[in-house]
């Protein structure tokens, strides 16, 4: 079974010559920013493993960036699809009214962590729809313009979303942005002023925050502020929880808005159903969550989920679209959430990260060119330095062994403000005995590429 397989080349070079051929009609009609670094044309995937067209069995560690926590082509969701599709596949939900997307919504309210006793949801396409309309919430709400976002945030390639995302990298050549996007320092403890402990570097990144009244928007015109439990993009860096405290109750005070983003980091990939469970056990919560990715096993579908109140102050027609809450989605995220909760699949991640932080922290000790490893649950960064003293990214070394580790037959994906971190998003799903052998590969990679 495929599912069960360990990764194994069994081509002489990468591509395979029946990959290579679609690559090269990809390279001829599909445009190039839309860049793929990977020698691989599926032509199934089950679980963890995905098969190109020549045969060569990957283990997949990238998971469609987050979306695939319980694998590909989970068989469950397979069914709910197809029993869904043999109905009907699609009823905008401003014109007719279907129960998939109200039982979805219902499911969200009772295990979305959001602050209030009543809570709606509703459902878009995409993490950057899911971001935006979580802005579009807020400035309803508190009938104010601007936002506060952060130094390494990925939000989104919409307009908004662009202004919103720190690295310009996504969004050269686009502008002029919308205004009234601020942007504060994350909490990034890897890169503190040099010298500075933990407990005072807190105090430090939340003084940031509050310059940005002084400097960029008096509070009186924020709506909101957008943060990543965990960072993705830039860096699986985890916001720390007493400067969430803090952020939180600054929030409270200058009545804005606090918008978690667990576009990435929903649907028990840190260990809980969602990130944001850990602000709820220290005692605070998120006004508004928007969330995609795995919610769907693969399905595009998004959720922006809020107490009542917010939700209600959206003027009719700003919000909804023909695609969001799609049927066929719908089925899937019901039948995906499911199985999180039954074979819990959170616990399988702090399982997964508790093996990978241990032998990533073996690593660091071992290698001079691994500066730090972080992350929550199975959402696990490791970041690559040319040496430890210096903490200097060393990017050139990191784009040696993502591509080291697909030779042989280990996916891997590059993330950092300085593109230096490799990201761990496996499928939860993942057998130990993959485990193992991606780890495997990935030391080996390590030696050969910084020949340690």
């Amino acid at each position: 079974m495929l599912r069960d397989a360990l990764p194994e080349i069994i081509t002489s070079a990468l591509p395979g010559p029946k990959s290579a051929a679609v690559i090269a009609r990809r390279e001829a009609v599909v445009p190039s920013a839309i860049h793929c670094g990977y020698p691989v044309v599926m032509k199934r995937a089950e679980g963890a493993i995905i098969e190109d067209l020549d045969g060569n069995h990957f283990l997949d560690w990238i998971g469609g960036v987050g979306v695939l926590n319980i694998g590909h082509c989970h068989p469950e969701v397979v069914a709910a699809v197809k029993e869904q599709a043999d109905k009907y596949f699609h009823g905008m939900f401003n014109v007719v009214t279907h129960e998939g997307y109200v039982k979805l919504a219902e499911k969200l309210t009772q295990i979305a962590p959001v602050r209030g006793a009543k809570k709606k949801a509703y459902f878009t396409n995409s993490g950057a729809e899911a971001d935006e309309n979580a802005v579009k919430i807020a400035k309803a709400f508190t009938k104010r313009p601007n936002i506060i976002v952060f130094s390494g945030a990925f939000h989104g390639r919409t307009l908004m979303t662009m202004a919103m995302t720190a690295k310009k990298a996504y969004a050269v050549g686009m502008g002029p942005f919308p205004d009234g996007v601020y942007r504060a320092e994350f909490p990034y403890l890897y890169r503190k002023p040099a010298g500075m402990p933990d407990d005072k570097a807190i105090d430090y990144y939340v003084e940031k925050f509050n310059e940005v009244f002084e400097n960029c928007s008096p509070a009186e015109y924020v709506a909101a502020a957008v943060v990543e439990p965990l960072q993705g993009e830039g860096g699986f860096i985890p916001a720390p929880i007493e400067w969430v405290k803090a952020i939180r109750k600054i929030c409270d005070e200058k009545g804005i808005l606090l918008i978690a983003d667990e576009v990435q980091s929903g649907f028990c990939r840190t260990g809980r159903m969602f990130a944001t469970e850990y602000w709820k056990e220290a005692g605070i919560e998120p006004d508004i969550i928007a969330t995609a990715k795995s919610i769907a096993a693969g399905v595009p579908l998004s959720a922006i989920v809020a107490r009542e109140e917010i939700m209600e102050a959206a003027p009719a027609g700003t919000i909804g679209g023909t695609f969001g809450g799609n049927a066929l989605a719908c089925a899937a995220a019901l039948k995906t959430i499911e199985i999180m909760e039954r074979d819990h699949l959170a616990d399988r991640s702090l399982a997964i990260g508790k093996k990978v932080m241990a032998r990533y922290n073996e690593w660091k000790a071992k290698y001079e060119c691994v500066g730090d490893v972080r992350g929550l649950g199975g959402m696990v960064g490791i970041e690559f330095v040319e040496d430890k003293a210096s903490k200097k990214p060393a990017k050139a070394l990191t784009g040696k062994i993502i591509n080291e580790c697909a030779a042989n037959g280990l996916l891997v994906e590059g993330a950092g403000i300085y593109g230096n971190v490799i990201r761990f998003l496996a499928p939860l799903v993942m057998t130990d005995e993959q485990l193992e052998a991606g780890l495997n590969i990935f030391e080996r990679a390590i030696k050969k590429c910084a020949n340690c």
